[in-house]
């Protein structure tokens, strides 16, 4: 059984910035990902890093802005954002899977965590 969960999510003005943490109980998963909802979307992918941190992918819009990282011998994941917009803001969610076929689809993710919210200001 995995577990997830998320933690450093909080208030920020436009252009701060903020590390999102994900923590992992049991067998860390191949592949990690962030996914984030905003209020009446839907959830959409953030950011994905394979086990040994060697393939990152990133949605376009916070490319050069997010980076996704992993510690295997810690079982964590992080989310390090800058120039951060309010655009951002959203419920942010860290998810696992072994076998990945699509990075973006949240459909192929197994495990997931409860979510930490980042409120961006203008």
């Amino acid at each position: 059984q995995v577990q997830l969960v998320e933690s450093g999510g909080g208030l920020v003005q436009a252009g701060d910035s903020l590390t999102l943490s994900c923590a992992a109980s049991g067998r860390t998963s191949r592949w990690l990902a962030w996914f984030r909802q905003a209020p009446g979307k839907e959830r959409e992918f953030v950011a994905a890093i394979s086990w040994n941190g060697g393939s990152t992918y990133y949605l376009d819009s916070v490319k050069g802005r997010f980076t996704i990282s992993r510690d295997n011998a810690k079982n964590t994941m992080s989310l390090q954002m800058s120039s951060l917009n309010p655009e951002d803001t959203a419920v942010y969610y860290c998810a696992g899977v072994e076998v990945l076929s699509r990075y973006d689809d949240a459909k192929v993710y197994r495990y997931w965590g409860q979510g930490t919210q980042v409120t961006v200001s203008s």
